[in-house]
């Protein structure tokens, strides 16, 4: 019972911890706004809610919340591995590109077009995140260095590809040819531009969270994040399990790089990275490398994200403010300092309690 109510009080801190941290970013971007702008409480309303201002603009929040949960699952499964692979940016990427060549080179009916696309742009994402997991275990490069370069690697070969192969010269503007109508993702909403990545998004969510707490698979995979030295003499293959854990996550990006452009653009047309990867790693963190807090996390940040766009177009504030609160967010809810010390006197008052009442 004593474990049970220190494990229900973790999970009340944590919770309390990240509200805080909220309430301070929140706070301080409140006094960032009061100094730098002429309207401070117009620009505050519109960050917060401007979102909720129209069905159009939430639905926006939703869309953007698609990509941020795919690439913070990604994230999330690698970096539950103690594998710190930063990979799903370039992953996101060329699984965009790869299931638009798909559609393109192979014509296929509706709903088999967009599963096969969307499966090869997940093998795609799987390979990019695998390749630095290799050069860690082969010979022992440093992962965080090796992926981000990397990213540019895959980003610049698959640049090639999109701007020459696949390049549609009518366009008027670099981008692939048309993606084919019954490759693309049905709209969720009319007259919105939600589509049934959504869907696609919330069972692979659901599959992650199975993946991690009830198959054995997953159990040695956590047991290796957090202490690979124990696994290793507990007998496991902490070599094959961190491969898998790579695998897995850059297939659940390449999934993402998928489903956005297939659901989003009508053409593949990114002529830079997108970002998402690196967001999906705020995400992560937010949640603290925890699936089934991922899509909460995501769209926290979406919402963010929209309403900072809001502000800037309706005041003069730029939407970088969203900047500043996310990264004092992030580093408060990564603190482990932070809050510790109420932690451990609510501890000991809870033990004394538990003591009294025995």
């Amino acid at each position: 019972m004593k474990l049970i109510g220190r494990l229900s009080f973790e999970k009340r801190f944590e919770l309390i911890r990240f509200a805080a941290a909220i309430g301070i970013a929140v706070l301080l971007s409140f006094l960032i706004i009061l100094f730098v702008s002429k309207e401070p409480l117009l620009a505050f309303s519109k960050l917060f809610l401007g979102p909720l201002e129209s069905a159009r603009r939430f639905g926006n929040v939703l869309e953007l919340c698609i990509p941020l949960s795919f690439t913070g699952l990604a994230v999330a499964v690698m970096f539950s591995a103690d594998m710190f692979n930063m990979g799903a940016e370039g992953a996101f990427y060329v699984s965009g590109a790869a299931a638009v060549f798909t559609a393109l080179l192979i014509p296929l009916p509706p709903v088999i077009a967009p599963l096969v696309s969307i499966i090869i742009g997940g093998l795609c994402g799987a390979v990019v995140c695998w390749v630095p997991a290799f050069l860690k275990q082969r010979w022992n490069a440093n992962e965080l260095v090796s992926s981000l370069m990397l990213n540019y690697v895959f980003f610049y070969i698959t640049k090639y590809f999109a701007n020459t192969t696949f390049k549609d010269p009518s366009a008027g503007f670099m981008a692939t040819y048309l993606i084919p109508a019954n490759a693309k993702l049905a709209r969720l909403i009319p007259g919105m531009r939600l589509h049934f990545g959504l869907l696609i998004l919330c069972a692979v969510v659901v599959l992650t969270v199975l993946f991690i707490r009830r198959t054995a698979w997953g159990y040695r995979l956590m047991q290796t994040g957090r202490n690979i030295r124990f696994a290793r003499y507990a007998g496991l293959n902490t070599t094959a399990i961190i491969a898998y854990s790579q695998l897995i996550g850059g297939f659940i990006a390449g999934v993402g790089g998928s489903v956005e452009v297939l659901g989003m653009y009508d053409r593949f047309q990114w002529q830079s990275l997108p970002g998402y990867g690196f967001d999906g790693i705020v995400v992560a963190i937010l949640a603290k490398n925890k699936p089934h807090y991922i899509p909460i996390a995501a769209f926290f940040l979406a919402y963010l994200k929209i309403g900072a766009d809001k502000m800037a177009t309706s005041t003069d504030v730029t939407a970088e403010m969203v900047s500043i609160i996310q990264g004092v967010i992030i580093m408060l809810a990564a603190a482990q300092a932070f809050l510790s010390k109420w932690r451990q006197k609510a501890l000991i008052k809870m033990q004394q309690e538990s003591g009294l009442d025995g």
